[in-house]
């Protein structure tokens, strides 16, 4: 696998001046154009904010040409991808973070949405995290009021985040991170929504702490389902068998059988291998390394 730089502090972020630092990024093409949100720091403030970076209109998809969105007042600056009014009690001291595009369908207002899921913190930049989104109103993007999401199950320990979404067979299906780095405890939620606001359902583990998954990101391919992940190694704790970025597919059955069937397959296999969670995992999920998208 070829590694390309696009973003790094040590290279600077010229012609800005105030970026400190750019990480978590959504890649996704709106209309003729590639758009990259990303999470993101500035030198006047620690706090942490999303911005946007694109590519030229009509250039096909590149590792290379991404520039930084400009704040309309001076072209030095990193304009903010939407601003605090309606969300900061909930996400502005904290700051936003690990941002996710997706488009579904607000069965509300009966129309197509575009929305960039995110974790906010009310208080601290490392939580506890609830998830929230900026919506696209045609203009600009536009903060909420409050979070949609938060953590409700005691084996969440009070913080999700890492939202990663996408919208399929009429909902929007969310797998996040729940507990902290800081205390050693990672595990993969699910849940789903009609709107992707309210009536969500129960909060399943998908993966279990052993496994320290990290960023599900799910995509639709074909007849079935691709998702990007990694495994972490935490501070103080023994790494798992293979830290580095992975690859695994779920088949069209994905879609008939939805998560509550492939929990309870998931659940019934995981009682007799419970010193084997790999195995359990594929339950669910054919789990495959390669070489060609694996890091170690």
């Amino acid at each position: 696998m070829k590694k390309t730089k696009i973003f790094d502090p040590a290279d600077g972020f010229l012609p800005f001046t105030d970026v400190a630092e750019i990480a978590d990024a959504t890649v996704v093409k709106r209309g003729n154009q590639w758009w990259m949100y990303v999470a993101g720091q500035r030198k006047k403030d620690r706090g942490i904010h999303l911005f946007s970076a694109s590519l030229a209109p009509g250039l096909p998809l590149s590792a290379t040409g991404w520039r930084l969105t400009a704040d309309r007042n001076d072209p030095t600056h990193v304009a903010l991808l939407a601003g605090y009014e309606s969300s900061g009690a909930w996400d502005l001291k904290g700051g936003r973070h690990c941002p996710s595009y997706v488009t579904g369908w607000d069965p509300v207002r009966k129309l197509w949405v575009d929305r960039i899921y995110y974790a906010g913190a009310a208080e601290n930049p490392w939580g506890p995290y609830a998830i929230g989104f900026l919506e696209w109103d045609g203009f600009q993007w536009v903060d909420q009021p409050e979070p949609v999401f938060a953590a409700n199950e005691g084996w969440e320990h009070g913080s999700v985040y890492e939202p990663n979404l996408i919208y399929h067979d009429g909902k929007w299906k969310l797998w996040y991170v729940a507990g902290s780095n800081q205390e050693n405890y990672l595990v993969h939620g699910f849940a789903e929504s009609e709107d992707g606001q309210t009536g969500w359902s129960t909060h399943k583990i998908f993966a279990p702490p052993e496994m320290k998954v990290f960023d599900f990101c799910v995509i639709k391919e074909g007849r079935g389902f691709e998702a990007v992940f990694s495994r972490v190694d935490l501070q103080n704790s023994s790494a798992p068998t293979a830290a580095g970025l992975w690859w695994c597919t779920a088949d069209s059955r994905f879609r008939a059988i939805g998560l509550e069937r492939a929990r309870s397959d998931y659940d019934r296999r995981r009682s007799r291998l419970a010193r084997r969670p790999m195995e359990a995992f594929n339950a669910i999920w054919r789990y495959r390394f390669n070489q060609a998208v694996c890091i170690l």
